[in-house]
């Protein structure tokens, strides 16, 4: 599979989801959160891909982490829709934007 096919195929996994969906994933520990700064679909793709060194540079800038409990119990208190797309066994999720809501 090409890099744009695998672009594409993730691309169309991608949906919206909300937080009581997602909370057996994150207590499985699954969870992966996406700042909002940056493109979903390429994090997972680099997850895909096995890309080490992309996804530890995200890591080190804190821009893709495991969700804290606080964010959690946030999204939990806001029942917050989010953007989701699995990349087994990981869960990617964004916030969606608030003009979205």
């Amino acid at each position: 599979m090409s890099e744009n096919d695998l672009y594409f195929k993730l691309l169309n996994e991608t949906a919206s989801i909300t937080w009581p969906e997602l909370e057996p994933f994150f207590a499985r520990g699954v969870l992966l959160w996406v700042a909002a700064s940056m493109d979903l679909v390429a994090a997972a793709q680099a997850l895909a891909e096995d890309n080490k060194s992309q996804v530890a540079l995200w890591i080190d800038q804190q821009q893709l982490m495991p969700i804290s409990v606080d964010q959690a119990q946030d999204w939990q208190a806001c029942n917050s829709e989010l953007w989701a797309v699995v990349v087994a066994p990981w869960v990617l999720v964004q916030e969606r934007p608030s003009t979205l809501r």
